[in-house]
């Protein structure tokens, strides 16, 4: 056994081993030009332009709303990791990004600070955290690999020709000291800046190889950074450069010898490349001088007269990366001017050093402190150094409720959780974020029918592109038609929509804290509604519950409960009857298929052929009038059959060749039929679902055989189509029984 687990281990290194040469972790200057040289558009970027391959790395996709299609950036969904604290919608955002970025790749430099800015709660943290895991991701990928370089010192066994504080005995001088043993090396100096390899290259070389090598690729559209074009060496290794080369008299290839180019990894929990700090008072790098260090002792004469120091703090820390500042503005207005020449110039002064940095710069921010930031005369100073990023809440109810889905599983609650438990949490945060629109800003006809919006409706135009019942067919239309504009109507305001309302924080913790409800078995939506009722007593603690509620329902947190209990009662009640096997969803479209074609018919002034008898007849108004009646359409039933055509004709020119699906045209006709049916046969519904409670409460034994059956072909189709059990099916059935059925 003990051998075993020696073989595991031997093989453990070994896999090790070959990874290290594999991902050429070390090699000498001489090689990493060739790997320069080889692949000059991938050793030729700076941050921004290595953030913004990371975006195109992952790729994107277009996810299509009611509002338009939007790109959403792949990254976002961690897929590297199953997708473990992705960012839930914000594809504006991520859009707004990654122009940004792209901006600063054909600029060559980074000279702005991206401030995410939107309400406590909306992501901005998250969104910046899944940038800094696609970078870590991403760097340890072959497309992704970086390099950073060391000073290596030789023993004097391994040194000669003289001149830097070695004797000259046993070893070539043409060779590189980058892959010596370590017990053949005196002295290592490590670049905390993380220098980029090919500073080490003259400056006026530097351009014209570059310039060479893009031209031998064929890389015609590559602007290769400020950076790399035109930077020099940190403070240090530029002491170091100079030293060497003047006791190599001039001899810049044995200066080379000294340099080890070694791949580095973005990590954030080791702060390489990747920072995130918190409000704080100082500068954030600093100095330490390293060369009174007994453990520099060993470095060359040539190198111990000079005075070199030790660079530290997060901005160093940050250098080749991503460094974000955390609610930045919380921070007083003097610990951060810094920023001002830092952003633009990317340099920070330091006492007895200039830091030039290759970093992209983000920070976060609340609407308050950016409101007040914006009052004092310095913001001038700022804007131009600012790129503004709002980041909202989320409007879209079907996208918010993934992020309860995410979050609160039943793992973690150590409980099922029942059907609509996430729907209901997130329609109400919605509501609590839904804007008064505002007819002014509309044309005539469109600012009626914006008017008229309530929050709710509002909510599902947004989530799933539904007009409100009352609109006609053609209102719908140029309503439907407009979401865009309806959406996009406050964003130059200052109060725009999503600014207020309950957070997703809130809610998961309102969620959490129904979860241990001893009332229900499941984390149920009864128990949100009960988490719901106490918090809106809460005025005092809660920013949007201090809105002042406005005419059409909007800010009228406390109704919003009843709202979404009644839409809550809707799904059950829907999902109970389809359980039940009264009737198949097949024969609604049955009827109206048949309904279609009489109307075609009677539209065209033609006959058509009756399936049973074989003859040609015309269309059959007893049944069009029949359906009619059902869907409430009144007097005016020869405009709704000419309507009821002309959407099946604009839905097959978008889509040609294809049967009309009509229950997705035509959801609210689908939804009248249905009720009515059901209204027919309410006493059976009743019945039923009272027996159902019997059931679960009693036993089987207490009914007879025919309603047992009817009950346990519910229940079974209960859990199997829409995911209860059997303890919150009752709670379900219970509450539905009392608030429609009593």
């Amino acid at each position: 056994m003990g051998d075993d687990n020696l073989n595991k281990l031997a093989s453990i290194g070994a896999e090790i081993r070959d990874s290290f040469a594999r991902n050429r972790r070390v090699m000498s200057f001489g090689e990493y030009f060739n790997l320069f040289c080889a692949h000059p558009r991938q050793q030729l970027r700076n941050a921004a332009q290595y953030l913004h391959d990371v975006f195109d790395h992952f790729g994107s996709q277009k996810i299509d709303f009611p509002r338009g299609a939007a790109i959403r950036w792949k990254l976002f969904d961690a897929p590297w990791d199953n997708g473990r604290d992705k960012l839930v919608g914000q594809e504006e955002v991520q859009n707004r990004v990654y122009r940004i970025l792209g901006n600063f790749v054909r600029e060559g430099r980074v000279n702005k600070l991206i401030l995410l800015h939107g309400p406590n709660g909306s992501a901005k943290s998250t969104f910046i955290a899944c940038m800094i895991r696609a970078l870590e991701y991403y760097s340890t990928t072959e497309e992704g690999a970086l390099y950073r370089f060391n000073w290596i010192f030789p023993s004097a066994k391994v040194q000669r020709g003289g001149g830097i504080g070695f004797s000259d005995r046993g070893y070539d001088v043409s060779d590189s000291y980058a892959n010596l043993d370590e017990e053949l090396i005196d002295a290592k100096l490590i670049d905390e800046l993380r220098d980029h390899p090919l500073l080490v290259l003259p400056q006026p070389r530097r351009v014209e190889l570059i310039s060479e090598r893009l031209a031998q690729a064929g890389e015609t559209t590559l602007v290769p950074p400020d950076y790399i074009l035109y930077g020099e060496l940190g403070p240090r290794n530029r002491q170091i450069y100079e030293a060497l080369l003047s006791a190599y008299k001039g001899d810049y290839l044995k200066v080379l010898r000294h340099v080890q180019v070694e791949r580095f990894y973005m990590s954030r929990r080791y702060r390489e490349g990747a920072v995130t700090i918190e409000p704080q008072m100082a500068v954030d790098a600093r100095t330490r001088q390293i060369t009174i260090d007994r453990s520099f002792g060993s470095l060359p004469s040539a190198l111990q007269s000079v005075s070199l120091y030790e660079y530290a703090g997060e901005l160093v820390d940050a250098n080749r990366g991503l460094i974000e500042y955390s609610d930045l503005l919380k921070r007083p207005l003097e610990a951060y001017k810094y920023l001002l020449a830092t952003v633009e110039q990317s340099r920070v002064s330091l006492d007895n050093a200039m830091l030039y940095l290759d970093q992209v710069f983000f920070g976060s921010s609340n609407e308050g402190h950016l409101a007040v930031f914006k009052e004092i005369p310095e913001f001038q100073s700022f804007k131009g150094r600012l790129e503004l990023v709002r980041v909202p809440y989320l409007l879209d109810y079907w996208v918010e409720r993934e992020i309860y889905d995410m979050q609160v599983r039943p793992q973690s609650v150590g409980k099922h959780i029942a059907p609509h438990t996430m729907t209901v949490a997130a329609l109400w945060a919605t509501l609590t974020r839904m804007r008064k629109p505002l007819p002014e800003k509309y044309t005539k006809g469109l600012a009626d029918l914006v008017s008229k919006l309530t929050p709710v409706e509002k909510a599902e135009l947004y989530a799933r592109g539904l007009a409100p019942d009352s609109l006609s067919g053609e209102q719908a239309k140029e309503l439907l038609a407009n979401i865009d504009k309806i959406w996009g109507e406050s964003d130059a305001y200052p109060n725009y929509e999503g600014r207020t309302g309950a957070s997703p924080r809130e809610i998961k913790v309102l969620i959490l804290n129904a979860a241990q409800n001893p009332r229900y078995a499941c984390v149920s939506p009864l128990g949100v509604f009960d988490e719901m009722e106490e918090l809106v007593k809460n005025v005092t603690v809660y920013e949007f519950l201090k809105q002042e509620p406005l005419p059409g329902g909007y800010h009228e947190n406390k109704k919003f409960i009843y709202v979404v209990r009644e839409r809550y009662l809707d799904l059950i009640d829907e999902e109970v009857r389809s359980s039940m096997g009264l009737v198949e969803e097949q024969q609604y479209t049955q009827l109206f298929e048949r309904y279609v074609s009489n109307v075609s018919h009677w539209v065209k002034k033609e006959k058509l052929r009756n399936p049973i008898t074989g003859r040609m007849e015309d269309p059959d108004e007893e049944l069009m009038s029949e359906v009619e009646k059902t869907l409430g359409v009144g007097a005016k039933k020869d405009d709704f059959r000419h309507e009821v055509i002309a959407r099946i004709g604009a839905w097959s020119l978008d889509h040609p060749n294809q049967k009309p699906p009509y229950g997705e045209v035509f959801p609210k006709h689908f939804a009248a039929l249905r009720e009515s049916y059901f209204e027919q046969r309410k006493k059976v519904l009743k019945k039923t679902k009272e027996d159902i409670m019997i059931y679960l409460q009693e036993g089987p034994a207490r009914l007879d055989r025919e309603p047992r059956e009817r009950v346990e072909v519910t229940l079974k189709n209960l859990r199997e189509r829409y995911g209860y059990c059997d303890k919150c099916a009752k709670d379900a059935v219970s509450y539905l029984l009392k608030k429609r059925y009593s």
